[in-house]
């Protein structure tokens, strides 16, 4: 099966935001038409999107997510990671608030690209890491009102709280299901916000000025309508999940058995279940992000 992946890249290292491209990572450069294979595919089928955060090239991007995609348990599904250029501005975790641009407008792009390409699809889901959260709701935000939007999962979204309530309250009222994980141990997105750290000695979680991460501390309260926002997100501190454990380095050597949610507060790293594999080579973490997205989505 073709690794198959959208891009809004303009170039494959920083750069903005360009046309929707296809891409096949097992056929780098190939002058085929991909988008013509590609639409073949996903008629009658579900398609099941995959999108990276921000600091992330276009090489990265693709070798990360085809890993963590091929460790996805969801069935005969159709699989497609998203590329677009996180890496445009500076090379600071602050980077995200600069970001926020190209995640805008390539989330345009896409939807643009889907209402005119992948009509004849069953339904689209779609997963997400830190700024990608941005990117898959502005693109839920722009598609046709005849599009299915099965599943959403943001996994460390770095995003304010209340987007599903406030800024994105119309793509999250799109959603059947909406899942997310949070840890409080994600140092990136516990700094990046300047209300929702510096000041938490003054602001309380109640604040009208208080802003966190989505991905630290899960959504601001009052939570969206449950369904579709399922219950238990928070990631246990003793786990120490860390803003760069969701997707992979080179290599998943095993998966977790399904079902995989939440562990319990005194759970001790890795997880109960954790194969052997992967608590001895210490891939456990993308490995069980990938569990937990799959039973999220079955």
């Amino acid at each position: 099966m073709p690794h198959w992946f959208l891009s809004t890249r303009a170039q494959s290292i920083g750069g903005s935001t360009a046309p929707v491209k296809v891409l096949d990572a097992d056929r780098p450069g190939s002058t085929e038409d991909l988008l013509s294979q590609l639409k073949n595919e996903i008629q009658g089928r579900d398609v099941f999107f995959a999108t990276h955060g921000f600091e992330v090239n276009q090489q990265d991007g693709m070798s990360k997510l085809s890993i963590w995609l091929d460790n996805l348990q969801i069935g005969d599904v159709t699989k497609i990671g998203i590329v677009w250029p996180g890496d445009a501005s500076l090379k600071l975790f602050l980077d995200y608030i600069l970001e926020g641009r190209e995640a805008i407008q390539s989330g345009k792009l896409l939807a643009d690209f889907l209402n005119k390409n992948l009509a004849g699809a069953v339904s689209l889901s779609f997963a997400s890491h830190s700024l990608g959260a941005r990117v898959t709701l502005q693109t839920i935000s722009g598609l046709a009102d005849g599009i299915r939007i099965k599943r959403v999962i943001l996994m460390a979204g770095a995003i304010d709280n209340d987007c599903l309530v406030n800024e994105y309250k119309n793509a999250a009222r799109r959603i059947e299901e909406i899942s997310l994980l949070a840890s409080t141990k994600d140092d990136v997105l516990a700094f990046a916000f300047p209300l929702g750290n510096p000041l938490q000695g003054i602001l309380d979680r109640g604040h009208p000025y208080y802003r966190t991460a989505l991905g630290h501390k899960g959504p601001r309260e009052p939570f969206p309508p449950s369904p579709p926002l399922q219950a238990n997100w928070q990631i246990p501190e003793i786990l120490n999940y860390g803003h760069g454990n969701y997707l992979p380095g080179p290599l998943l050597a095993a998966s977790y058995a399904l079902p995989v949610d939440v562990p319990p507060v005194n759970d001790q790293p890795p997880p109960a279940g954790t194969p052997a594999v992967l608590a001895a080579n210490n891939l456990w973490k993308p490995a069980w992000s990938a569990a937990f997205v799959s039973t999220r989505y079955r």
